[in-house]
C-alpha cells in the first residue's frame, strides 16, 4: 500500500515531534480525551526510545493533540513472518480541534517515521469496537481489521486489532 501524504504545516496548525517540556500537555490530553491513561515515565520511556514517532500537534504555541508509536518484533498481520512493527499506542486530539484534519495528519506522521526512521513493515493498533469515528479513520487511510481482542481494555469492553502495511 502507498503511505499518504501528511503535512507538517497546516496554517493555522503545526506537528512537530514531542519535547520533554511537552509532557503536562500531553498527559492533559490523554486525561481529557481517553479512558486508557498513563504515568508521565510511560510517556517519556517512548519518546526516548521512539522521538521521531512521538509527534505533538499545536497552534499558537498550544498543544491540541498528539501520537505516540513505538517499535515491537512479531508475527505481521500480514503472512507467517518475523517483522518490525510500528505501534500506534496513542492518538488523541482536543475536542475543540476535532474533525480538521489533525488526527490524520498526527496518524499519518507517525506512520511516516515508524517506515521511514524505524524500518517498520507495518502499523497495528488496538481501537475500541465502539470508537467508530477512529475506526472510520483508520479504514480511510488503509487500516484493515484483524481480529476481535475480547475484553481488551479495563472496563471491558473488546477491542479491534487493526493493521496498516508500509
Amino acid at each position: 500500500m502507498t503511505l499518504k501524504k501528511f503535512s507538517m504545516d497546516l496554517t493555522p496548525y503545526k506537528l512537530r515531534e514531542f519535547k520533554e517540556e511537552d509532557l503536562a500537555s500531553v498527559v492533559d490530553i490523554n486525561l481529557k480525551c481517553l479512558p486508557e491513561n498513563y504515568p508521565d515515565f510511560f510517556f517519556l520511556g517512548i519518546y526516548y526510545r521512539y522521538p521521531k514517532s512521538f509527534l505533538v500537534a499545536e497552534i499558537d504555541h498550544k498543544i491540541v493533540g498528539y501520537s505516540m508509536y513505538r517499535k515491537e518484533k512479531g508475527i505481521s498481520c500480514f503472512g507467517l513472518k518475523w517483522i518490525d512493527k510500528g505501534h500506534l499506542v496513542s492518538i488523541a486530539v482536543l475536542p475543540d480541534h476535532r474533525t480538521k484534519g489533525l488526527g490524520q495528519n498526527l496518524l499519518l506522521g507517525g506512520i511516516h517515521s515508524m517506515k521511514f526512521d524505524y524500518n517498520a513493515k507495518e502499523i497495528i493498533l488496538e481501537v475500541r469496537i465502539s470508537n467508530n469515528s477512529a475506526i472510520n479513520l483508520y479504514k480511510k487511510n488503509s487500516f484493515s481489521i484483524v481480529k476481535t481482542l475480547s475484553h481488551y481494555y479495563k472496563d471491558g469492553e473488546d477491542a479491534y486489532l487493526m493493521a496498516f502495511k508500509c
